[in-house]
């Protein structure tokens, strides 16, 4: 997970001039907040390897927990984790907040359907980053109609983390070992010599040098050469 994550990280940072970027946005936050060129694309690289991050937690999640004796993961089959003996189903999500009603209904039908085939099974919504530490049987108007199964649940990511695991604080030593994994992997990868966010910033500033073009107008002509008046940059 951490080798896959290092290489889309590497991979954004490289082609982050390829990427379609609204420069009229990082214009607006130039001027007004008074930040020069270089460093509002610093701020744009750092913003895109954020938003790659937390695209992939959800996964990181799910390989953990998955790795838990009993359990395997979903590979695209409708649910994140189950256990093995077809006992509990789960669909993961990172935050509690990601879902819209039309959401939330389509995965109570989509548990509550688990359910129904596996007569043993427990199925779980589980929010990793709740409001609160739960697992309670979830029910409630969704959409304006009234849901409720015996065995559909929420839970969140602790109490999660505990039923599959036995230990009630594994979210808790997860979180405390967690830096020592990531500095131990990047202690065993090749360093690069020039950092990846630099080097993106400085491939833009290189392809300036011959088009004379400043920074955010070379990302606006690599970006948008084809519409109507940019090819003038």
């Amino acid at each position: 997970m951490l080798l896959t994550l290092r290489q889309k990280l590497k991979s954004l940072r490289k082609k982050f001039y390829n990427n379609k970027i609204d420069t009229i946005k990082l214009t607006f936050d130039s001027k007004f907040n008074k930040i020069d060129e270089e460093s509002i694309i610093e701020t744009e690289i750092l913003r895109q390897i954020d938003k790659s991050i937390n695209n992939s937690i959800g996964t990181f999640h799910e390989q953990v927990l998955g790795g838990i004796k009993g359990y395997e993961l979903g590979n695209l089959s409708g649910f994140d984790i189950k256990a093995k003996d077809n006992t509990l189903f789960a669909d993961i999500k990172n935050k509690h907040n990601t879902m819209n009603s039309s959401s939330a209904e389509a995965l109570f039908q989509k548990l509550a359907r688990y359910a129904d085939d596996y007569k043993k099974a427990k199925c779980y919504w589980v929010q990793i980053l709740a409001k609160g530490s739960f697992n309670e049987h979830w029910a409630g108007d969704i959409n304006g109609k009234e849901y409720s199964h015996s065995r559909v649940f929420k839970i969140s990511g602790d109490q999660f983390y505990g039923l599959l695991s036995g230990n009630e604080n594994a979210l808790y030593n997860l979180y405390k070992a967690l830096p020592l994994a990531i500095n131990d992997f990047l202690k065993t990868v090749e360093k690069n010599q020039t950092n990846g966010q630099n080097s993106a910033l400085a491939e833009i500033k290189k392809q300036t040098e011959t088009s004379q073009r400043s920074i955010l107008d070379q990302i606006t002509f690599e970006n948008y050469s084809y519409y109507l008046g940019f090819e003038k940059l």
